[in-house]
């Protein structure tokens, strides 16, 4: 099969591997559609702990080809995706079920072959249907599953205000949960005034350009602050300003992804003073089910985040796009 490589920082190929066979208990699945995120940026740029060389890719739907000895529940021919991440089930943490932070985790695209490529193996209890739902769409499972278990943790209370930084793909995602949450008010704020229309379009209640009049809008519109303030740019510099915008008792949600060795400075005076709350969320955690409910029902819509779509062989460009293109949201690569 054809499968895309990263196999050096900054080095990719796209080759011939063997086709995966499946063990007991093993799903194959051809992949039809899958996203290019930050990880496989990090990844691509050496900024991951990660074995070269390296299939990527875990964003991904397809149909099943073949099943291992066991499996059950899944067929050849049915429409499926896939958590990526594989715990150990035996670990302390995981044995107070929280495998999102397994002490030995595996991950599909990050530490065994992941989907850019015709097919990934998958544990069967990793695997899920995804009905109907187009491939393209279902393809953002996995991102918003990850926006879910950041709001299993943060607490949204109907009639809340929101503050986003961010109207890249999961900004948009995350405006268009937070609000079916019950949030009254979802301001996303970006300096690409384009992707601040694309959320708009999507249900944020007011939109705000990064510039030098930022602070004082978001201020008019909400002079005590908000009650949920969100970064999702992974930039430690935005980091640092978000919290000046919560109202007292309001929650900050640090859900971007950082450079590893990344530092960002805050006054704890304001926090113990304001009786702020700061949350993380990493990753996802056991949140397809509601990630697929959420995209089947309609309550998320992703079809307007697609940007490019672009074959397997042309996955070096495909990065590219994903990390420069002045229009890019989310880049899909297409296996078949």
């Amino acid at each position: 099969m054809k499968a895309a490589r990263i196999t050096a920082p900054l080095r990719t190929e796209v080759v011939d591997v063997a086709d995966p066979v499946p063990g007991p208990g093993e799903a194959i699945i051809q992949v039809e559609v899958a996203g290019i995120c930050g990880t496989d940026i990090h990844i691509l740029q050496g900024e991951y702990q990660a074995t070269y060389p390296l299939i990527p890719g875990h964003e991904f739907a397809g149909t099943v080809a073949a099943v291992g000895e066991g499996v059950t529940r899944f067929h050849v021919g049915d429409r499926v995706t896939a958590d990526p991440n594989i715990a150990c089930g035996r670990c302390p943490t995981c044995q107070r079920n929280e495998p999102n932070q397994c002490l030995t985790p595996q991950a599909v695209g990050v530490t065994r072959p992941g989907a850019f490529a015709r097919y990934v193996s998958m544990p069967e209890g990793n695997v899920f249907s995804i009905g109907a739902l187009p491939y393209n769409q279902a393809a953002f499972i996995e991102p918003l599953a990850c926006v879910v278990w950041g709001l299993l943790r943060v607490p949204i209370v109907p009639g809340d205000s929101a503050l986003i930084f961010g109207a890249g793909p999961m900004g948009c995602l995350l405006a268009q949960a937070i609000r079916h949450a019950g949030a009254a008010k979802v301001v996303v704020t970006d300096v690409a005034e384009w992707r601040l229309r694309r959320v708009a379009e999507l249900g944020a209640t007011a939109v705000v350009v990064a510039d030098a009049q930022q602070e004082a809008r978001l201020r008019s519109l909400a002079s005590l602050g908000y009650d949920v303030v969100v970064d999702a740019t992974g930039i430690p510099q935005v980091v640092e300003g978000i919290f000046r915008y919560a109202r007292p008792r309001g929650r900050v949600w640090l859900f971007g992804v950082c450079p590893r060795e990344a530092t960002a400075s805050f006054s704890p005076y304001q926090v113990f003073r304001k009786d702020l709350t700061i949350y993380g969320s990493y990753a996802l955690c056991r949140t397809f089910p509601q990630s697929i409910a959420l995209l089947e029902s309609g309550a998320v819509q992703v079809e307007s985040l697609i940007s490019h779509q672009l074959p397997l062989s042309r996955f070096a460009e495909g990065l590219d796009l994903a990390q420069r293109a002045p229009d890019r949201m989310k880049v899909q690569l297409l296996p078949g």
